[in-house]
């Protein structure tokens, strides 16, 4: 299609990516969770008290594209944000009851999408995932 293989990766890539979260919106629509409230949610069921810039980090966000996003999880009351004590500056997050038992359900529906995705696709499913990871770690270093 295009004799530039970095304009078909990289419009691969978007397309994939466009595709891919259709789905996962479609999964989450019982929850009642936007897909970048799901990867915030993701990363603190793992890590419960994370600092806003850490959270900003694992998501590749800044604090300014971050606070609209987490100010909406916290009028769900889904998370709270505590000013630290010694400096007023950071910020931790701290999953509330609510937000701690949507991961059930919510991730229930992610493993139902994702066994559907493996039906659908086959072994390419299970090969893309260190594929993408390696280059997105090799990217990061070249970020500079």
């Amino acid at each position: 299609m295009f004799e530039n293989s970095l304009v078909q990766l990289s419009l691969n890539l978007y397309s994939g990516s466009r595709l891919l979260i259709q789905r996962i919106q479609a999964a989450l629509q019982d929850s009642g969770l936007t897909y970048p409230q799901f990867l915030a949610l993701s990363i603190l069921w793992k890590e419960d008290g994370l600092k806003v810039h850490e959270l900003g980090h694992h998501l590749n966000l800044d604090s300014g594209t971050l606070t609209p996003l987490l100010k909406k999880l916290e009028a769900q009351n889904l998370l709270k944000r505590k000013r630290g004590e010694e400096d007023e500056r950071t910020v931790s997050i701290h999953l509330t009851y609510p937000g701690k038992s949507l991961q059930t359900k919510t991730m229930e529906a992610i493993a139902l999408l994702e066994q559907e995705l493996i039906e659908e696709m086959g072994e390419e499913f299970n090969r893309i995932l260190p594929v993408s990871e390696a280059f997105l770690e090799k990217l990061n270093t070249l970020k500079k």
